[in-house]
C-alpha cells in the first residue's frame, strides 16, 4: 500500500452519554437507555467488520463519540483488535480518561493511542495524572488537553508543569468566549498551536481533504465528508463511499473544531502532525527553544 492508500475514518456512533457533568457540554450526564446501547454495540462491531475486510487501503481510525466510549467495553475491544491489524496505521479516541487503562495493556502501543482531555471540576489533576502515568507505562501514546475557560487557566498551568514535556497540551478556545490579545499570549505560552483554535477558519472554496482521504461515518454506515456537512456522500456497507471520494471545496462559511480544521488544505497542519495526526500530536514536540 502506498501513501496515497491511505483513508482517515472518524467513526461515531450513536452513543451519547457521559460520566462527567461539564458545564461547556450537552451531553454531561446523559444516560442512555439499553437499547440504544446495544444498537451502538451492535453499529461498532459492524464497523470493526469492515475495518478488518477492507484491506486495499490503509486504514487510520479516530473513534468521536458524543459521550465517554471507553466505559463501554465494545470500544475498548474495538481499540485492542483494531490495534494489531497489519493495514491500520492508527486506531484513536477522544476520552476523559476516567476509565481505567490496564487493557491497554493488550493493545499494539505502535498504533493505539488516546485523545485526552482534562475536565476540571469533574476530576482532580492528581488523579487525571495518575492514569497519564499508567499510559507512560505502558507505552501508549497521548496528548492532553483543556478546553480555554479563564476558569481553567490555574488548572492547565498546573497540569502542564505536572507532565512530562514530552506530551503536547493542547487548549481549545472555548465557545463564545472572546479572547483578549493577553489571554491569547497567556493560552499560547502553554500551547504554541493555541492560533489554530481561537479563532473560527473562513473556509468556504478552500480545499479540504475531507471526502477524499478522510471521511465521517455514522453507526449506520452513513458516510459523510465530515462531521459538520450533514449531507452524504455514500454508505460504508454498500460501498458507495468508494465512488463518492474526490477532491472537494468546504461548502461551509467557517471552519472552528480541530478535527474538521485540521483537514484544511491551505492550513498543512497534515505536515504539522503527521503519524500524530489523529491523537493530535505534533509530529515535532517538544518544540525546540531558540534562546
Amino acid at each position: 500500500m502506498s501513501f496515497g492508500d491511505d483513508l482517515y475514518v472518524l467513526y461515531r456512533g450513536p452513543l451519547a452519554s457521559c460520566n462527567y457533568n461539564c458545564p461547556y457540554c450537552p451531553f454531561a450526564k446523559r444516560v442512555d437507555p439499553p437499547e440504544l446501547l446495544r444498537g451502538d454495540k451492535s453499529d461498532l462491531e459492524r464497523f470493526v467488520g469492515w475495518v478488518r475486510e477492507t484491506t486495499d487501503r490503509r486504514l487510520s481510525v479516530l473513534f468521536t463519540p458524543w459521550g465517554e466510549g471507553l466505559t463501554r467495553s465494545w470500544y475498548r475491544d474495538a481499540i485492542v483488535e483494531l490495534s494489531h491489524l497489519p493495514h491500520v496505521a492508527r486506531v484513536a479516541i477522544q476520552t476523559n480518561l476516567a476509565a481505567r487503562t490496564g487493557w491497554l495493556s493488550a493493545a499494539n502501543p505502535q498504533v493505539a493511542a488516546l485523545w485526552a482531555t482534562f475536565h476540571p471540576g469533574q476530576v482532580t489533576i492528581e488523579r487525571f495524572l495518575s492514569r497519564c502515568r499508567e499510559l507512560d507505562a505502558l507505552g501508549v501514546r497521548y496528548s492532553v488537553g483543556v478546553v480555554g475557560l479563564p476558569a481553567h487557566f490555574d488548572d492547565a498551568v498546573a497540569l502542564r508543569a505536572a507532565l512530562p514535556p514530552s506530551v503536547y497540551l493542547w487548549i481549545n478556545a472555548a465557545d463564545g468566549h472572546v479572547y483578549t490579545a493577553d489571554e491569547e499570549r497567556r493560552w499560547t505560552a502553554l500551547d504554541p498551536r493555541f492560533g489554530d483554535s481561537v479563532r473560527p477558519h473562513a473556509s468556504l472554496g478552500q480545499p479540504c481533504h475531507a471526502g477524499e482521504t478522510a471521511i465521517s461515518v455514522l453507526g449506520d454506515g452513513t458516510v459523510r465528508r465530515c462531521h459538520f456537512i450533514p449531507a452524504p456522500i455514500g454508505n460504508l456497507y454498500d460501498g458507495t463511499w468508494r465512488a463518492g471520494l474526490r477532491p472537494r471545496a468546504c461548502g461551509n462559511s467557517l471552519c472552528d473544531c480541530h478535527i474538521g480544521y485540521v483537514h484544511l488544505k491551505p492550513l498543512q497542519l497534515r505536515d504539522v502532525y503527521a503519524d500524530g495526526l489523529l491523537e493530535r500530536i505534533p509530529a515535532v514536540w517538544p518544540l525546540e527553544v531558540v534562546s
